[in-house]
C-alpha cells in the first residue's frame, strides 16, 4: 500500500480537533465564544510565526505571491469568520448536537465546490466511504441529540445558521486549495489566520464586544485551554489540514477530518465517565470502515 500522505494528515487533523473541541468548548463556558475566537486566533499567529521562522527563516509568509495572498485572504475570510461566525450562533439556537449533525454536510459541499472549482474528480470507491462515514457520524449525533424520546422543535434561523457555518468551512477550505498549489501549508495557515484576526477584529468592534475580549486574559485557567486549543487547532490541525489538501481531493479529506465526533466518544468516556449507548458504538465503526476505504484504493 502507497503511503497517502493526504489522508494520514487528514486523520491528524481529526486527532488534533478533537483535542481542540474540548479546550475551546470548556474555555468558551468561562469566558465566552467571542473572546476564544479572537484570543485563539492571535495565539494561532504567534505560534506559526515562531515555526515560520526557525524552519523558512521568515518571520511572516513574505515569498507568498499576490495570487496566493488574495485567494489564502478571501479563504480565511470565508473559513474562520464567516464559517465559525454563523456556527457558533447555531449552537446557541439549536445546540451543538444538532449543529455537529448539519455540519456532516461539509464533505459532501466540498466535494462539490471541488468539483466545480478544481475539476476533482471522486470515484465510486471514494463516494461509498464518504457515504458510510457521514452515516456513521449521522447515526452518532442524532441519537444523543434525541436521547430521552422527547420531540423538540428547532428555529428554521437556527437550522439554516449551521447550514452556512458547514457552507462557510466547506468553501473556505477548497478556497485555501484553489491559492495555495505547492506553498507550505504552514505559511498558508499563517495568511488565513491574519485575514481571520482582521475578520473578528472588524466584528468585535462592530458589535462593542471588546470588554469581554479584554475580561479574559487575566483568566489563567481559561487561557492555558485557549493556548492548547491554539496548537492543536489553527496551528497545528489547520496546516495539516491544508497538507491534506495539497496530496489528496478536499472531498476525501473533509470526510476523514469529519470523524473528530466518533473520536470524542472514547475521549469523553475515559476523562468525563458519559456513558456510551450502542448506536454510538454503531455509528463509530461505520464510519471507522467508512475512512478505512480511503486507505485501500
Amino acid at each position: 500500500m502507497e503511503l497517502r500522505i493526504g489522508e494520514l494528515a487528514a486523520l491528524g487533523t481529526a486527532f488534533c480537533w478533537t483535542i481542540t473541541a474540548l479546550a475551546f468548548e470548556t474555555a468558551s463556558r468561562k469566558v465566552g465564544s467571542v473572546a476564544v475566537n479572537i484570543i485563539r486566533l492571535v495565539m494561532a499567529l504567534v505560534l506559526l510565526s515562531i515555526f515560520s521562522w526557525f524552519t523558512r527563516g521568515l518571520f511572516f509568509p513574505t515569498d507568498a505571491s499576490s495570487y496566493t495572498w488574495f485567494w489564502l485572504i478571501l479563504s480565511g475570510l470565508v473559513g474562520f469568520v464567516i464559517g465559525d461566525l454563523f456556527l457558533f450562533e447555531a449552537f446557541t439556537l439549536i445546540g451543538s448536537r444538532l449543529s455537529m449533525l448539519i455540519m456532516t454536510l461539509v464533505p459532501p459541499i466540498t466535494a462539490i465546490t471541488g468539483w466545480m472549482l478544481l475539476s476533482e474528480q471522486m470515484t465510486w470507491f471514494n463516494i461509498l466511504g464518504m457515504t458510510l462515514t457521514i452515516s456513521g457520524i449521522a447515526l452518532v449525533i442524532f441519537q444523543r441529540q434525541t436521547k430521552g424520546g422527547q420531540k423538540v422543535s428547532y428555529p428554521v434561523k437556527g437550522l439554516f445558521f449551521a447550514f452556512l457555518g458547514a457552507a462557510g468551512q466547506a468553501i473556505g477550505y477548497v478556497l485555501s486549495k484553489f491559492g495555495m498549489g505547492d506553498f507550505n501549508p504552514f505559511a498558508a495557515t499563517q495568511i488565513r489566520v491574519i485575514a481571520g484576526i482582521i475578520g473578528f477584529a472588524i466584528l468585535v468592534s462592530f458589535f462593542k464586544r471588546w470588554k469581554a475580549v479584554y475580561a479574559a486574559l487575566p483568566q489563567r485557567k481559561p487561557m492555558m485551554l485557549m493556548l492548547l486549543g491554539a496548537t492543536f487547532g489553527p496551528f497545528i490541525g489547520v496546516s495539516l489540514s491544508l497538507l491534506a489538501a495539497q496530496h489528496t481531493s478536499t472531498g476525501i479529506a473533509s470526510t476523514i477530518m469529519a470523524i473528530t465526533p466518533i473520536l470524542l466518544i472514547p475521549t469523553t468516556f475515559f476523562f468525563f465517565k458519559q456513558s456510551v449507548s450502542w448506536k454510538e458504538i454503531a455509528g463509530a465503526i461505520i464510519s471507522v470502515v467508512g475512512v478505512s476505504l480511503f486507505f485501500i484504493l
